[in-house]
């Protein structure tokens, strides 16, 4: 785990593998950034034409290293874009910080420490820098040779960072660091549950994982097995569930605090392995379904985060976790099952298993009527061709709170869009056997999904989806503070809405 610390060490005499600074995209080719100027001064003031001659714009995530001068004790300098160069008093955005730290680390991996000298205007964007050199550091080798180390297969993370130009005693600093860090680590945690294989995070491995997380940090957990799960009623999980020799679960989290005021409830869709069941995906399409738990992984990360970060609200988090697999007794194209509402439903495809796991989950988490509802899931291949494979889509039975949620999705730089639940696609889930059916309409899929979740809603409670088919796992290369294979989608954005309702600015 990459170490972070704040310095006030100056640049020259710091002992590290590596100095990290910002080159903006001027009107006139490169700009060095504020927090170089040490640096500029022994290039006699040379230093953008220095990183022009070598190639440099200061195009966003561009990385160019260099010797360092003479009288500094780190041998490179790396200098890294970080996009446009502001207008005249403004700053560089908290985004444009994070991925530019972000890059940085991503190309320090197999150093032992780098300092960080990116401009920091205040204690958000040393929070922000933080925050995205942290993710960037971020490696998944638990099962290479020697994975400790990565020796053998890559580069290892970048060991420590020390970050240049913050105010360690100053408590807005130290807590943008402590909020960065425990944000992080979660976010990372949930990151290796996405990208553990299918065949060692079954639904009664992951609730081990919760449950030993919750004892870490002093949350209530909950896990209902098979018999609980079928003494209680909940259909859909049990149905989803009932190929797999590994049975499903029902994972309550509660963290408390004792001057909330609001009560979130947060639920995530975790099927540890999606084959799609009896209505098989055809090859190409099953291969990287161990991430269609990304939203119950999300979930966990926040209500942990929450609770290390201490927010004045209750959160309640609800992971439907199961595996969706065909045999002799998985649910069949035409089967229904009766709900934990009561409603039955017709499962006219075995593939739009999430949604019937979710709604057990959301009306478990609705009896407690909460003061809102937000879920995530990777639901619908029909979001990711609206959307593509960096945004996520949002929809909500309150238009007021689906801004909120996009708000705070935009604040942390997750990039997402709001999404409507249209009416007239509700008939298409008529069926003539039960009360709903599982498929609608195949076109505005995304918002069918929708549609049938907020059935499932307790009247009166404030709700909201997110679905995060596209950006929940990046099959292509890294970017920034984001890695291949699971990238912790809608983490931050979870903790944000809690954090935002502690404060009484939502809801």
């Amino acid at each position: 785990m990459t170490a972070l610390t704040l310095s006030t060490a100056a640049a020259p005499g710091l002992r590290a593998d590596a100095i990290v600074i910002g080159v903006a995209k001027g009107a006139k080719g490169p700009v060095v950034a504020p927090g170089a100027e040490a640096l500029d001064k022994a290039y006699d003031g040379r230093l953008a034409g220095v990183l022009e001659t070598l190639g440099a714009s200061g195009g966003e995530g561009e990385v160019t290293k260099l010797p360092a001068p003479a009288g500094f004790k780190a041998p490179l300098v790396v200098a890294v874009g970080l996009g446009a160069e502001p207008e005249k008093d403004a700053e560089f955005s908290a985004e444009a910080l994070r991925k530019a730290a972000g890059a940085a680390a991503r190309a320090l991996a197999g150093s032992k420490k780098a300092a960080f000298a990116l401009p920091l205007a205040d204690a958000a964007d040393a929070g922000a820098v933080a925050e995205g050199a942290l993710l960037g550091a971020y490696s998944f080798d638990a099962y290479k040779d020697n994975g400790k180390n990565a020796k053998g297969n890559g580069k290892a993370p970048l060991g420590e960072i020390a970050l240049l130009g913050g105010k360690p005693r100053d408590k807005a600093y130290k807590a943008a660091i402590e909020r960065a860090t425990a944000v992080t680590e979660e976010l990372n945690r949930a990151r290796d549950l996405i990208n553990t294989p299918p065949n060692d995070l079954n639904p009664e491995a992951f609730a081990a994982v919760a449950q030993a997380a919750a004892k870490e940090h002093g949350i209530k957990v909950q896990v209902l097995d098979e018999k609980a799960l079928a003494k209680g009623g909940y259909g859909g999980i049990l149905g989803v569930g009932a190929g797999s020799a590994a049975g499903p679960r029902l994972v309550k989290l509660s963290y408390t605090h004792s001057r909330a005021k609001k009560h979130l409830a947060f639920v995530g869709k975790g099927i540890t392995y999606d084959s799609g069941g009896i209505s098989l995906k055809p090859a190409g399409h099953n291969e990287t379904m161990k991430c269609d738990m990304s939203g119950a992984a999300a979930v966990f990360a926040a209500v942990v985060a929450a609770a290390r970060l201490g927010l004045e609200v209750n959160v309640t988090g609800w992971l439907a976790l199961a595996e969706n697999m065909p045999s002799g007794s998985a649910t069949r194209p035409g089967d229904v099952l009766r709900m934990y509402s009561g409603k039955t439903v017709e499962v006219l495809n075995t593939d739009a298993e999430g949604r019937l796991v979710l709604a057990d989950a959301l009306w478990a988490a609705s009896e407690e009527k909460p003061d809102a509802i937000v879920d995530v899931a990777t639901l619908t291949g029909a979001m990711v061709l609206a959307l593509g494979n960096r945004t996520f889509g949002v929809m909500a039975n309150d238009d007021a709170f689906r801004s909120a949620v996009v708000e705070a999705a935009e604040e942390v730089g997750e990039p997402s869009w709001p999404m409507p639940l249209p009416e007239h696609l509700r008939k298409g889930m008529d069926s003539p056997t039960a009360d709903i059916a599982n498929m609608g309409e195949r076109m505005g899929g995304g918002l069918v999904a929708g549609i049938f979740l907020r059935e499932f809603v307790g009247e009166g409670i404030t709700w909201a989806h997110i679905d995060i088919a596209g950006p929940a796992f990046n099959e292509q290369g890294p970017f920034g503070y984001t890695p291949k294979g699971g990238t912790g989608s809608a983490v931050r954005t979870l903790v944000r809405v809690a954090e935002l309702t502690a404060a009484g600015e939502l809801g």
